[in-house]
């Protein structure tokens, strides 16, 4: 689970989430992460859970969806107060998911991002809990694996250690093959670089730089590329100064380079415990009687109280289409101006006789001629972009939507201000479905495009006769960001469209979006006019503008590179290369924030640099996963110039010695990743500005 799935501030679900998942109303998202999504769910009597979805390219996996289900059913046994415990799983769904009880508060990464290290006795009960936490887990046979500061969860009631659906049983935890890691940088111990193995001991490794992170703030074994991280975990000492001294020496016993010199969970717990009590001594009466363990930790956990915004309510399904709509209006645009009057019957909203607007459209963006309600309407078809693409027809719908049918339906004459104003609202449940969808999606795409983009759906209207589905919107923005936010309101339409008129109502008469931008004071404007079944693809112009730049004939990159990438390096050369580049990368990154609507300087646990021998190549990546496409594309462009010109001075420096000549740059999301850039360095004149 991403560090978003604990604050308890559900993100709008996306287009294609499921509204309910085994007995849980979805509500939501709460983040994602290696496994798969992790969205909001409530139970029939209101108790909130996170429900993880398995991302369906593992779920494919037959020998993955055996395991999972052996994991499910091990974590099942496993309890203890200071874990996030399994509610209920099904293995055998087509996309397996399992839920897991939901306990606000901020992980670990937060609490000491936001407020510093955790201190005094609060310290030695983080310890004592979460090493109690990991015994529970080891004594059930099972290994998490992924011991990390995201993965624990401070509640006011004290830690709790969450992400059991990466946990292993203790006999199958062998990784395929010699320096294959599982895991975060920082967090993986010496064995799992060396050899792949990760057993009880290395979630005890993990658990000493947790608790030696809680304590000063900082991992013991730095920060830096990838490489370097693991070239000290496997070679150097901890720094663990600023550890108080009687942890310290527990802790540097969990970070013993060989795992049989390290203390079993169980073992840890019971002397933090011991130093617990002796904390509470000095705090409290000398008489003080605890009978429990857990009375200890909430003695003296001292956390500051919990911001537990309230959930949305799941939507309720009636009978009167009417009430839904205002529902869903209302929920998904969250306070969007005009989100429930784009469901309502009535005139469109605004003053249709202010000052002409005549500016045209930027041609990028594949617009139709703009026409003010003021002005006669275009005579010239050819004003309208004919769609490319292979014309669908089905066997709901007799003919198919063709250039010839569109312009019987419409006359010859292209939409306009004056065929907007013609349009009505929804009638019957085919048309409210297709209303409902469009501002449903439009709604998600309104969070994803971010502050930067101020876009604001508004109607949704239909002209029967012309065939045609109208949208109306409002956007500020500048310029570039206006032709990105049209192209995708655009492609986002024709898929929307596409679901529902094909997928559900074939029998309404629509084979057509048009786009109608609206302004205080200016006349309404159509911006985008397309053919929604004869555009296949549903491609937008934006795609041609994220083409990879430099791309050589000889060489594309590829996940097998990518994976090879991020094998931990054991080169001093490549390991100083990866530091100086990343290091350059991440400090242009957070530079550029405000450009890449970035809320949170970056680190190198977001951005990430590796080798791939094989191919001769250098790859940085991206782990951020907030992004949009266009502030991706920006980001990727800065990082592919950077390592281009990395290459080229280590080839100027080492002569023969440096045969890596071509770079790539991805993003990673979950298990996926989707290449952006790539080319050769030559000279630094070529390199990407």
């Amino acid at each position: 689970m991403s560090e978003s799935g604990s604050s308890g501030r559900v993100q709008p679900a996306q287009a294609g989430d499921p509204s309910r998942i085994g007995p849980y109303r979805i509500v939501g998202r709460l983040g994602a992460g290696g496994m798969g999504t992790v969205h909001a769910g409530v139970a029939s009597d209101g108790t909130r859970v996170a429900v993880k979805v398995i991302h369906p390219s593992q779920a494919q996996d037959p020998h993955f969806r055996a395991r999972f289900r052996r994991e499910v059913e091990m974590s099942s046994r496993v309890t203890g107060p200071y874990l996030v415990p399994l509610l209920s799983a099904d293995a055998n769904a087509g996309t397996p998911w399992l839920a897991t009880e939901y306990v606000a508060g901020p992980t670990l990464n937060q609490q000491v991002f936001a407020r510093g290290r955790v201190t005094g006795p609060s310290l030695y009960a983080f310890a004592a809990a979460t090493a109690q936490a990991l015994a529970a887990v080891h004594a059930a046979g099972v290994v998490h694996r992924d011991v990390k500061p995201q993965n624990v969860i401070l509640t006011p009631s004290g830690p709790r250690v969450l992400d059991f659906g990466i946990a292993h049983a203790d006999d199958d935890t062998r990784a395929t093959r010699p320096g294959a890691t599982t895991g975060t940088p920082g967090w993986i111990s010496p064995e799992q670089y060396r050899t792949g193995d990760a057993g009880p001991e290395s979630d005890v490794f993990a658990w000493g730089a947790l608790v030696a992170y809680a304590a000063t703030g900082r991992s013991p074994f730095g920060t830096g590329a990838s490489d370097a991280v693991a070239f000290r975990v496997t070679s150097g000492e901890p720094d663990l100064d600023g550890v108080p001294l009687p942890l310290r020496e527990i802790v540097r016993g969990a970070l013993a380079k060989e795992p049989g010199d390290r203390p079993q969970a169980a073992d840890a717990a019971e002397e933090c415990f011991e130093l617990l009590a002796a904390q509470l001594i000095q705090a409290m009466r000398a008489d003080t009687l605890f009978t429990r363990a857990e009375d200890m930790i909430t003695a003296v956990w001292d956390m500051p109280p919990v911001d537990d915004p309230a959930w949305p309510r799941p939507a309720r399904r009636g009978r009167k289409p009417w009430a839904g709509m205002l529902v869903v209006a209302a929920a998904v645009i969250g306070g969007v101006a005009g989100g429930v009057v784009a469901l309502m019957p009535g005139k469109p909203e605004g003053d249709r006789h202010g000052t002409s607007n005549t500016a045209s459209v930027p041609a990028s963006s594949r617009p139709v001629v703009s026409t003010p309600a003021s002005s006669a309407p275009v005579s010239s078809p050819t004003a309208i972009p004919q769609p490319s693409g292979t014309v669908l027809s089905t066997d709901a719908r007799t003919k198919a939507s063709t250039a010839e049918q569109r312009e019987q339906s419409t006359g010859g004459r292209p939409a306009s201000a004056q065929s907007w104003a013609e349009a009505r609202s929804a009638r019957g449940e085919g048309e409210h479905d297709v209303a409902r969808a469009v501002l449903r999606d439009q709604g998600v795409l309104v969070q994803r495009l971010g502050d930067a983009i101020d876009l604001a759906p508004r109607t949704v209207r239909f002209h029967a006769s012309r065939g045609e589905v109208y949208l109306s919107y409002r956007l500020t923005s500048d310029e570039p960001g206006t032709m990105y936010a049209e192209t995708e309101v655009a492609g986002l339409m024709c898929r929307t469209l596409r679901d529902v008129v094909l997928g559900l109502h074939p029998d309404l008469p629509y084979h057509a979006f048009v786009m109608v931008k609206e302004a205080p004071g200016r006349d309404p404007l159509v911006t985008w006019d397309d053919d929604f079944l004869a555009d296949a693809r549903c491609t937008s112009a934006d795609d041609d503008d994220l083409s990879p730049a430099g791309v050589g004939p000889d060489w594309e990159p590829d996940e097998q590179g990518l994976g090879q990438a991020m094998i931990p390096s054991t080169d001093s050369a490549e390991i100083s290369v990866a530091e100086r580049a990343t290091r350059r990368i991440i400090e242009r990154t957070n530079v550029m924030r405000t450009a890449l609507g970035t809320d949170r300087a970056l680190g190198n646990e977001d951005l990430k640099m590796g080798f791939d021998p094989g191919r001769s190549a250098l790859y940085v990546w991206s782990d951020y996963g907030s992004w949009n496409q266009r502030q991706a594309a920006t980001w990727a462009d800065m990082a592919a110039g950077e390592a281009c010109r990395a290459l080229v001075r280590q080839r100027d420096s080492a002569g023969g010695a440096w045969s890596y000549s071509r770079y790539a740059v991805a993003e990673r999301e979950g298990s996926g990743h989707l290449m952006m850039r790539w080319g050769t360095a030559g000279n630094l004149a070529d390199c990407p500005a």
